[in-house]
């Protein structure tokens, strides 16, 4: 018998977590390292080479066999340049803003599960680094903790395009958190946890993106405005901001703004995985004819198969949606997503009180999706009729036919090439005059 033999299917729940050997701990740490950095250089590769695809181009195909090895040779480079630091930066705070953005990201993944409990080296455990009871509200957590990270960069690099940068990705990042909080709400109440392996092991007979429909479209918008990726990429509009937060920063320090970024997209992408389509579970027509499927190492593929799914999805956004304004961006969160959210989780939590009490099932659901479209289409036809007044900005200035005020409307900077600031003309610069004598024109020595 091997050393990494197929046991049997199991279902592995929080008492079977503590219990490994210091050597299995720290093999799964690893294990997990080397997936995610491994992960990263594969979605690098996939994204050019997709886009490359949707866009009549070819992509790298230079760097190893099918150009495979394009993204080690890119972190290789990144991290052999010269390391640049501006000279009035907070040079401490700058060096451990990419640390709190990059450290988090990895620590997210440890309780993510790739499936069942199998048998390493005799002996038996779950292929998942580890499980909490509250182990979703870990990754909330950490991300929580990267928005630090993030706001440090930009306020240390004592550049203005980094600190809008910062703060447009903490604006961003904070209120697409809140949705993507509410949209774990309804898996709660219908796992009856917060453990990821147990939230698996309800799905074993119907995953919940079929009985929580709004939950997971929610989770998926919430997923690219938590990420910074196009549509949602404002935190780093090249045309606007240069490159956002991290504008001053170079070699290693920005590989791990980029390596935190792609890790992220990784982690989304399992935890849509874990908690809507199944987990590490085969699909309906792959578990139902061959009944193997869910047991010993196949899960992982499964797991694997689905994650890699999520990461095409959001490179297709990318080379296919373009990007939105940041007051779209502002209004989908607070004004959509939170409200359509909140709606839900209610009627959620109606219809489980109900079918404790006994009541039809049939006639609730039936009640609910009426109730659900009649709100919609008022909601619809509210934005239709009122004609959009919140899109139209009155101007300062502009009405009387005069010339508007580059600061107005409380933008935090204005023009820098504005003529007027703050109601002052503002005087032109002209070029000091040289004196010279006439000895030195002379001589040829000006």
């Amino acid at each position: 018998m091997s050393p990494l033999a197929a046991a049997p299917a199991a279902d592995p729940t929080l008492k079977d977590f503590g219990t490994d050997p210091w050597w299995l701990i720290g093999g799964k740490v690893l294990f997990i390292f080397a997936f995610l950095v491994v992960t990263v250089l594969m979605t690098m590769w996939m994204e050019r080479r997709v886009i490359g695809r949707m866009q009549l181009r070819v992509g790298p195909n230079r760097a190893g066999p099918f150009g495979l090895l394009q993204g080690l040779a890119d972190g290789i480079k990144l991290a052999l340049k010269e390391d640049i630091v501006p000279r009035q930066v907070d040079k401490v705070v700058f060096i451990l803003a990419p640390v709190m953005a990059a450290v988090p990201a990895f620590i997210s993944f440890i309780i993510i599960p790739f499936g069942p409990t199998v048998s390493i080296f005799g002996h038996k455990t779950a292929l998942q680094g580890t499980d909490l009871p509250v182990a979703v509200l870990l990754v909330l957590a950490m991300s929580s903790m990267a928005i630090y990270g993030v706001v440090l960069a930009g306020w240390s690099s004592m550049s203005p395009y980094s600190l809008l940068g910062g703060l447009r990705s903490s604006a961003q990042m904070i209120s697409y958190e809140i949705a993507m909080g509410l949209s774990f709400v309804a898996v709660f109440m219908f796992a009856g946890t917060m453990s990821t392996s147990e939230i698996v092991a309800s799905q074993h007979d119907t995953w919940f993106v079929v009985l929580l429909a709004p939950s997971f479209v929610i989770y998926v918008i919430t997923m690219m405005g938590e990420s910074n990726r196009i549509p949602f990429d404002l935190p780093e509009g090249e045309g606007e901001i240069v490159g956002g937060f991290h504008t001053e920063y170079s070699s290693l320090k920005f590989a791990m703004f980029f390596l935190a970024e792609y890790i992220n997209l990784t982690t989304l992408s399992a935890l849509a995985t874990t908690l809507f389509l199944g987990g590490w579970r085969a699909p309906a027509p792959i578990s139902t004819v061959w009944a193997g499927a869910n047991s010993g190492w196949w899960p992982m593929l499964w797991f694997l198969i689905k994650v890699f799914l999520f990461i095409f999805f959001f490179i297709w956004l990318r080379g296919t949606l373009p990007r939105v304004r940041y007051d779209q961006l502002m209004r989908l969160g607070w004004k959509v997503l939170i409200p359509v959210s909140l709606g839900w989780i209610l009627l959620v939590a109606a219809i489980r009180a109900f079918k404790n009490e006994g009541y039809d099932m049939r006639q609730i659901v039936i009640a609910a999706a009426v109730v659900g479209a009649v709100v919609l289409l008022a909601t619809v036809l509210w934005e239709m009729f009122r004609g959009g007044e919140e899109d139209k900005e009155i101007v300062p200035g502009a009405a009387q036919g005069g010339q508007a005020e580059p600061a107005a409307g409380g933008f935090p900077v204005p023009p820098l090439d504005a003529p007027h600031y703050h109601g002052r003309a503002r005087e032109p610069v002209r070029p000091a005059k040289i004196e010279t004598s006439s000895e030195e024109v002379t001589s040829g020595t000006h």
